[in-house]
């Protein structure tokens, strides 16, 4: 596997190629042979260390994370500059299990939100917004990342398609339960956010993008609470 082709910035090591990774279609050189990050969490770290004080700030900051991932655990947990806490309804990650649409935490709790492909499983995503709004301190800000459809303006869902086989034809994934189109950047504002979008592959040198193994259709979205 060692080589240079490509690097998973999480870790700084180089692979001869990345492994496949998807559900139905398998999508080539994406998967980190080290860290198992995928092209959205590559981005998400590298907007995280280029353009906020994420990993340098003295202060102290306080992380909700939902359904934590593998790739970013272990190093958020070891962070002395954050208070992680890790929340879902059935991961062994979780130090929460709890619903998100009913979190049991007060209202203007955590600096930092990080929520990512978890929405497109909620049948009621805008009380799941709501609540991470309702938790989120004024000044915070949250990333949260979605399957998106960059060529779908609405978000197409259907509720009467309720079988795993069916939703899995339907939505791409037998426990999705809709398609995010480039409304969803509107539903998260509907919940109180202010939303940059932001396509942060364009920063990045074309190479890096590809050394990097990047999603060139993959939008940030990065949501404060003023």
């Amino acid at each position: 596997m060692k080589g240079k082709k490509f690097t998973d910035p999480i870790d700084g090591k180089s692979f001869r190629k990345m492994l496949p990774y998807g559900y139905e279609v398998q999508r080539k050189n994406v998967l980190s042979p080290s860290t198992l990050s995928l092209e959205r969490h590559r981005l998400m770290w590298l907007y995280l260390k280029n353009e906020t004080d994420f990993f340098t700030s003295k202060e102290k900051k306080k992380l909700l994370h939902i359904a934590p991932e593998q790739c970013f655990y272990s190093r958020f947990r070891h962070q002395k500059n954050l208070e992680y806490v890790t929340s879902d309804l059935e991961s062994p990650l979780a130090d929460v299990k709890a619903d998100i649409c009913d979190l049991p935490f007060d209202d203007n709790s955590f600096d930092i939100i990080f929520c990512n492909h978890v929405f497109e499983h909620v049948p009621n995503d805008k009380k799941a917004m709501q609540e991470l709004f309702r938790v989120m301190k004024p000044g915070g800000f949250g990333i949260f990342q979605i399957p998106q459809d960059i060529e779908r303006t609405k978000t197409f869902e259907d509720d009467s398609v309720t079988d795993p086989k069916e939703r899995a034809k339907v939505f791409g994934q037998y426990d999705h339960v809709r398609i995010y189109g480039m409304d969803y950047f509107d539903k998260l504002r509907s919940a109180g956010f202010e939303v940059n979008e932001i396509k942060y592959y364009e920063k990045i040198p074309s190479e890096l993008v590809t050394k990097y193994a990047l999603d060139e259709t993959e939008i940030l979205p990065v949501c404060y609470k003023n």
